[in-house]
């Protein structure tokens, strides 16, 4: 029988758990505004990992903000070796994530044909009904 989780997708969600709390209560920069984290990826040999992120502003202000993450990466990486033991502890790689943008983006394209679509039938099925009778 298959494991669910392997031990580097438990170490992988454990390093993006206490990383959101390092960068919400720790982080002072405040190039380093709200942002989320969703996802983290090691290399097999947790030597890396990419940390993806989400920002409340969009990508407005982008820039600043790695800079402000980049910035913090020794003091999150030094934390993250204390809180969470492995043999390694990853250098951290920030990676903007565009997916919940584009998601929101196809959402919208979506609710939009929905409500053409109904828009058309409207019209269809007005003029396909019978008058009432008096």
């Amino acid at each position: 029988m298959a494991k669910e989780f392997s031990r580097s997708a438990r170490v992988a969600e454990q390093i993006k758990r206490e990383l959101a709390e390092l960068i919400r209560l720790e982080v002072k920069d405040p190039r380093v505004g709200m942002i989320s984290l969703t996802d983290v990826e090691l290399t097999p040999d947790y030597a890396h990992a990419k940390v993806f992120f989400t920002s409340m502003q969009g990508e407005q202000g982008l820039e600043e903000l790695l800079v402000g993450l980049n910035r913090a990466k020794g003091f999150l990486r030094r934390e993250l070796g204390r809180r969470v033991r492995i043999h390694t502890t990853p250098d951290l790689h920030f990676v903007y994530d565009r997916s919940v943008e584009h998601g929101s983006y196809l959402s919208a394209l979506i609710d939009k044909a929905v409500g053409e679509d109904r828009a058309l039938r409207g019209e269809d099925d007005d003029s396909n009904q019978e008058e009432p009778k008096a």
